[in-house]
Formats: C-alpha cells, structure tokens, sequence
C-alpha cells in the first residue's frame, strides 16, 4: 500500500511532458532517475542524422592539373621556355606539355623543390616556374660557342694571283705540245728560205709567200727566224696554236727586224692556216673566235 502511494505521488510531481510516458517507464525512472532525460524521459539513442545519411569525413580537393594545360599555346610556350632556362628541357618549344620530354622536365623541377614527381603543373607551380624562370640571369656567350663569321670575299689583287697562277698550270701542261708545233713552224720557214721560196711554208701560209717575194724584190734577205708563242688550246677541230714569227732582214750592212703572226689548226697538213701583220691584233683575235679557241695559254 506504501508503494502505490509513493508511486502515485512520483507521478504528480511529473510535468505534463511525464504524462505520455507509460507505468512501467516511470517505474524504471522512480528506480534509476539517471537513465531519464532533463523532461523526465529516457535518454534518446543515437542514430542517423536528420534525412538518415551517415555524416561522410571530408576529403582535400584533387589537384588542378586540366587548367595549365588548357592554356594558350604561347602561355604553354613560354613554361617549356622556363624549363630550358633553367636547365631543365632541351626540346622544342612547341607547346605541347604532355610530350615525354616536357613531363620529364616538369617532374625533374618538381623534385627540385621536394613535391611529388608528376609531370604536370598546378597553376600555382606554373606561375612559381615563369617567376623562377624571370631571375635567372643572362648567360654570356662564349667566343667559342659563337657562329663563326664568314670570311671576307678575296680582294681584286688575290682573285687576279690566283687566276695567274691556275693559269701558269695550264700553260705548264700545254707547253710541250705548242712548243713542239712552234718549232715545227720555224723549220718549215727555214726550209722555205733556204730554197727561196720554196716549200710547205708558202703553200700553207699565202700571207707569208708574198710577204717573203716582197722583200726579195726590195732586195732583202732573210737572216735569224725567232718564235714566241702568242696562244694555245683546243679549238673547234683540233689543237689551235698562233705564233709571233721575228724575222731579221738584211739590206746591204743594213739589218731591219720585221713580225709575223701564224694562226693554224694542227694536222698533217696543217689546217685553217692564216699569217698576219703583228700589228693586226684583230685580226689575229677574230681567227681564235672563228675556231672556238679555249686557250691554255693565257
């Protein structure tokens, strides 16, 4: 009977928000009033937060790689740039930042300043690298990594030398053969002399018979015949050779030197034969023209 007093007066000093609770709730409250809320209640039990989703722990955002490589291609340029001047990329500056070279070199940077070796660049690390780039200072150019400069173009005297002297090793070489037509020349003129006026000489050389008639009748004779070579090649229809005749002449105690110019073609007999007055220098010229003369001579 005490009980169920008590039990009845425990249940009017419980506020209105004890009077949903039923009798076997406020029996366990009378007997443990710790296991009840601050309302008299027991205490809630945990579970899920309001919706029913467990709340998820957050995670650090992924880094931003797609925007640097997204870039304009002179933005792209110019970190490839960076990265050569700073000794790291030796490619080509091409824009591409995902070749092998280009993500070696940013992964080599990356490693220089102890983050992870990925071979793409944050924005934050591109704009670390143009910054890094910017205080590098000029490098001095060695004289021995300098493009050479080209010589300077030979002077009209050395180009005149040197055109001598190649010309002195072809007159060298052709020299035995003109010599030898020369010679064989001055013995046939020899030969016309000494039969007086009569031989090959004559009937080769037209200019030459009448000019030896003329001096017969003007009572000369013909004494010393010295040659000099005036020209030597190969012409149109065979080796072409002009020699200067001198012809000492003698009239009493007189002695007179008188010149003449043999223009042929070699062969047996000689071809396209012509004899000129040493003063008819264009004459002379105009015969060599005529046979297409390509001189070793001069």
């Amino acid at each position: 009977m005490r009980r169920a007093l008590l039990l009845l007066g425990f249940a009017a000093l419980m506020s209105g928000s004890a009077a949903g609770q039923s009798a076997s709730e406020v029996e366990r409250c009378f007997q443990n009033p710790a296991g009840c809320s601050a309302g008299g209640g027991a205490a809630p039990a945990p579970g899920p937060a309001a919706g029913g989703a467990p709340i998820a722990a957050a995670r650090p955002a992924a880094p931003d790689h797609a925007s640097v490589l997204q870039k304009p291609e002179a933005d792209r340029k110019r970190l490839q740039e960076s990265l050569r001047t700073l000794d790291k990329y030796s490619g080509p500056i091409d824009g591409d930042l995902q070749s092998e070279a280009t993500m070696k070199a940013i992964g080599d940077w990356q490693k220089g300043h102890g983050t992870a070796a990925v071979g793409k660049l944050t924005p934050a690390e591109a704009e670390q690298l143009n910054a890094e780039a910017s205080r590098v200072p000029i490098r001095r150019i060695e004289p021995s990594t300098q493009i050479a400069s080209p010589p300077p173009p030979p002077s009209n005297a050395e180009t005149l030398k040197a055109l001598k002297a190649k010309w002195a090793e072809r007159r060298k070489a052709a020299e035995p053969k003109a010599e030898a037509a020369a010679q064989s020349l001055v013995r046939d003129l020899k030969a016309y002399v000494a039969a007086d006026g009569d031989g090959v000489a004559g009937e080769q050389f037209a200019a030459f018979a009448k000019w030896y008639a003329d001096n017969k009748v003007a009572g000369r004779t013909v004494g010393e015949i010295v040659p000099a070579i005036d020209d030597y090649g190969d012409g149109k229809s065979g080796a072409a050779t002009t020699t200067e005749i001198r012809f000492d002449t003698k009239h009493g105690p007189d002695t007179s030197r008188q010149c003449l110019v043999f223009a042929w073609v070699e062969g047996t007999p000689r071809r396209n034969t012509q004899a000129f007055s040493c003063d008819d220098v264009a004459a002379v010229e105009n015969w060599k023209t005529g046979q297409s003369l390509k001189s070793a001579w001069r």
